[in-house]
């Protein structure tokens, strides 16, 4: 599932190019990067940027990253990360977090979401990026994340217009992730 730019990347991608986030000289991270297609884009945007995956993914990311170098305005390089362990080594937190397409696996929620937890700061704008399947278990998966990830996070949907007039589609969305602002003492 790394070595292909889904649809999820190239919508998010185009979405980055429009400039409704400032990237320049912000601090992001690529979680599930694959191809790293949107972490490059950002990189391409200003943005110093670090793509993350598995480790067996590591060779793919960096060959992409050495054949789209001349693009580069920000910086970009590229980190094992896997979701639900320790992240020390990726702090202060970032201003955004990218995800496109992460939503798949049962077993993957509660790490990713751990994971994001971890990372974010009271300002870490988190994008993320999917495709809503109708097939399978995906939409019980997908209802599950949203509803985990509403405990700590705010969600805002990006209406579609505001997406690439040409790099958009009805049944791929993104969403604006905020940690929830704690009220009160703790």
């Amino acid at each position: 599932v790394g070595c292909v730019v889904w649809d999820a990347a190239l919508v998010l991608a185009k979405f980055l190019e429009t400039g409704a986030c400032p990237l320049a000289r912000r601090h992001v991270l690529e979680l599930g990067a694959g191809t790293g297609a949107v972490g490059i884009m950002a990189a391409t945007l200003g943005a110093n940027v670090t793509v993350t995956d598995l480790e067996e993914l590591q060779e793919l990311l960096m060959v992409n990253i050495e054949n789209n170098k001349h693009l580069v305005t920000g910086s970009l390089r590229a980190k094992v990360l896997k979701w639900g362990e320790d992240v020390t080594e990726f702090q202060p937190p970032p201003d955004y977090i990218l995800m496109a397409d992460c939503i798949y696996y049962e077993e993957s929620l509660e790490p990713l979401l751990k994971t994001l937890k971890d990372l974010t700061g009271p300002d870490t704008c988190v994008l993320c990026c999917y495709e809503q399947r109708t097939m399978g278990k995906n939409p019980e998966i997908e209802r599950k994340y949203f509803e985990l990830l509403q405990r700590d996070f705010e969600l805002e949907k990006i209406p579609l217009d505001r997406h690439d007039e040409e790099y958009r589609s009805e049944d791929i969305h993104i969403l604006n992730i905020h940690r929830k602002q704690m009220v009160g003492p703790q």
